[in-house]
């Protein structure tokens, strides 16, 4: 699979195992509000059942100097995805290991488009839809002209697309964006914040389709 693939907002071994290869496992970490809300003990646990050969992305909102210190130490992630402001006080090492959350207008929303952060301290962005009541998990939908832009605007960064993605519209989603990876949470959920494996294959297989017509 070419698409750099995260399943987002995981909180049972048995959906950890679905992550493929050269993908990511995403865990809300600290977030209260979140119906995938985990604490750091239970990120830490679940973080040592997701398969070899993939990532683990802690996500976190407006995350304090200390939380992303115990993330990187106690849960061992390979990047912590930030929805909100990034604190100061960060070695380089740190900041090249998060991952901005960067708010889209809604389709028709107008505004406009999110800045995109220095590649040489963000080499990886999210892309999830402004306007939802919590950061990420919505299943609103992003502009996804304003992400194909912002897509041709940075040739070769690694760009993941979020926000509405659901095993129906991501082949959609890929060809009108053409984004360097895919993130869906509520899209592969048969109950809130409860995972769905069917959907969650479905929703690979349906990449697995767009590329073999997009070769």
């Amino acid at each position: 699979m070419r698409t750099f693939v995260k399943f987002c907002g995981l909180s049972e071994p048995e959906s950890l195992a679905l992550v493929p290869e050269e993908g990511a496992a995403g865990l809300v970490i600290d977030v209260p509000a979140s119906p995938r809300n985990l604490t750091v003990e239970r990120a830490a646990d679940l973080a040592g059942r997701v398969p070899p050969g993939a990532e683990v992305w802690a996500v976190v909102v407006d995350p304090s100097i200390d939380l992303l210190h115990r993330i990187f130490d106690e849960v061992g992630v390979d990047r912590v995805q930030v929805h909100g402001t990034i604190p100061e006080g960060l070695d380089f090492l740190e900041l090249h290991h998060l991952v901005p959350s960067l708010p889209v207008p809604l389709p028709g929303a107008g505004g406009p488009a999110p800045e995109l952060p220095p590649a040489e301290s963000f080499p990886r962005i999210h892309l999830d839809a402004a306007g939802g009541p919590l950061p990420g998990g919505s299943g609103l939908r992003p502009d996804w002209e304003v992400c194909r832009a912002l897509v041709e605007k940075a040739p070769g960064r690694k760009l993941v697309l979020a926000g509405g993605l659901t095993p129906e519209n991501v082949g959609e989603a890929l060809s009108a964006v053409r984004p360097w990876g895919v993130d869906v949470s509520s899209g592969v959920e048969k109950a809130r914040g409860v995972k769905d494996p069917a959907a969650m294959q479905r929703f690979l297989a349906a990449i697995e389709v767009w590329e073999k017509a997009n070769a």
